[in-house]
């Protein structure tokens, strides 16, 4: 079928429609500009002819996708296992949280704000009860950042509540032993019937008084 040209009509952009693309030529190239310079050398040779950014980050899924993936579950599974030990810093494990909750994001595995909280407050030890259950009680709302420092402050009230560590000095006990020197020498018993100087002397009654044991002189 053939068309005549006069009635075909060639389309004519108006000016805000240039504008508006020559803006977003400009964007676009800033965009590719910052993705190639966090790109290690081998990755910006092979990305820097993509016409626009969006052609970048598609390309490093199809690249990196299943890495991606293994990775995510590495740091889900350590989000899911990590607890808070009792008598470590409650602002280093918040910290720590935070951290792995910022490389899910960076995965592209966002979690919500309410279910962040819960995860920081189910596994604190029991010394932060009362403050789980003033949390829920008040429906408090507070971001991670925010009840970092309220947990900071309680933390702060819980050890000064805490009794002191009782002191206890070495000494010595009554049932101590004495020292060598009043130790006294057990004597050996002594024989007596029938023994003289330590010789054993003929039994028979004594001339003089009769009494066994004694030998006739």
């Amino acid at each position: 079928m053939l068309v005549d040209k006069c009635l075909v009509k060639s389309y004519e952009p108006t000016d805000d429609e240039i504008k508006t693309y020559d803006k977003w030529i400009k964007v676009d190239e800033m965009a590719r500009c910052y993705i190639l310079s966090s790109m290690a050398n081998v990755l910006q040779y092979e990305h820097q002819s993509m016409t626009t950014a969006y052609d970048m980050p598609e390309s490093l899924k199809e690249m990196f996708g299943e890495q991606n993936c293994a990775a995510k579950q590495t740091v889900m599974k350590a989000l899911l296992t990590t607890k808070m030990v009792k008598g470590t810093s409650v602002r280093e494990y918040v910290l720590k949280i935070m951290s792995l909750l910022n490389e899910l994001e960076i995965l592209s595995a966002v979690i919500d704000k309410e279910s962040q909280i819960k995860m920081v407050l189910q596994t604190l030890p029991d010394s932060f009860q009362q403050f789980c259950l003033n949390y829920n009680m008040n429906k408090m709302d507070l971001s991670l950042t925010k009840l970092l420092n309220e947990l900071q402050t309680t933390e702060s009230i819980i050890k000064q509540q805490a009794p002191p560590a009782a002191f206890m000095a070495d000494r010595p006990s009554a049932s101590t032993s004495k020292p060598k020197g009043d130790k006294k020498k057990k004597k050996k018993p002594r024989k007596v019937s029938g023994a003289y100087d330590g010789v054993d002397m003929p039994k028979g009654k004594y001339s003089h008084c009769k009494q066994p044991g004694h030998y006739k002189k």
